[in-house]
């Protein structure tokens, strides 16, 4: 295993920890909305100060861009670390047991490093560029899914961006209708690493973060699958808009989406 990759590991495995706890141990939670229909709690803030404090031990010079504490730059590194402590906190707040830690290395803005953990299942997705992906030390591949009207479809709503509800709910019928099943599980980069672990064969959502996607992304390229926004270009880190699927199964999602 990379040296980085060991360190996202024992970041996230520290971040879930602290999210196991909380969950079992019956703590209230301080429940704060950052915006209408998203929110932050202590867990989340607590989850992300462990994390950056693992990496920050090991690598104390490199750039930081997380969902509570923003962007910490660095004028003396090439790398930056992409860190969401705990997606789907809605989820976590109702004892819905769908929810992660999300972890991904940076270097010169493309991701060479990823960590999904969900701490709930103790299930550990992990993948270096060229590399491979893996869910707990065993090799993934995408699904062998071949047309999308054999496949089971992940989405998000966008509820952070419901000026563009009309056009998610046009994609949302057109899926329904063209697919195996959709399902809407609360927790994106959960679940683009079940596109890469062949649970889901193929997933869309729009107005993401870059904490959102960028290790799940990784996880289904190294587990043979494909990535892109709406167009499927590779911008979908800066648009916030993403599709991933297995290789047959991506330009079919991608029609649906347009």
């Amino acid at each position: 295993m990379h040296p980085m990759l060991n360190i996202a590991v024992n970041a996230a495995r520290r971040g879930g920890s602290i999210i196991n706890r909380a969950a079992l141990g019956g703590s209230v939670l301080e429940v704060r909305a950052k915006h209408p229909k998203d929110f932050v709690t202590q867990v989340d803030q607590a989850s992300e100060r462990a994390i950056i404090e693992v990496i920050h031990k090991a690598y104390p010079d490199h750039a930081i861009l997380a969902e509570e504490s923003g962007h910490l730059p660095s004028e003396r590194t090439e790398h930056r670390w992409v860190i969401d402590p705990l997606d789907g906190t809605t989820n976590f707040i109702h004892g819905f047991p769908q929810y992660c830690v999300s972890i991904a290395v940076q270097h010169r803005g493309s991701t060479t490093h990823a960590v999904v953990y969900d701490p709930a299942k103790n299930e550990l997705f992990t993948s270096s560029r060229g590399s491979g992906a893996f869910l707990n030390d065993r090799r993934m591949r995408v699904s062998r899914c071949l047309t999308l009207a054999n496949a089971l479809v992940g989405t998000g709503f966008p509820y952070k961006e419901f000026a563009r509800i009309e056009r998610y709910m046009a994609q949302l019928r057109n899926m329904m209708s063209s697919s195996a099943g959709v399902r809407r599980a609360g927790a994106a980069a959960l679940d683009l690493a079940y596109v890469a672990a062949g649970r889901l064969d193929a997933f869309w959502e729009m107005g993401l973060s870059a904490w959102d996607m960028a290790a799940g992304a990784l996880l289904v390229q190294e587990a043979g699958g494909l990535v892109g926004d709406f167009a499927g270009d590779p911008g979908y880190l800066e648009s916030g808009d993403i599709c991933a699927a297995t290789p047959k199964v991506f330009p079919q999602l991608l029609d649906v989406v347009k």
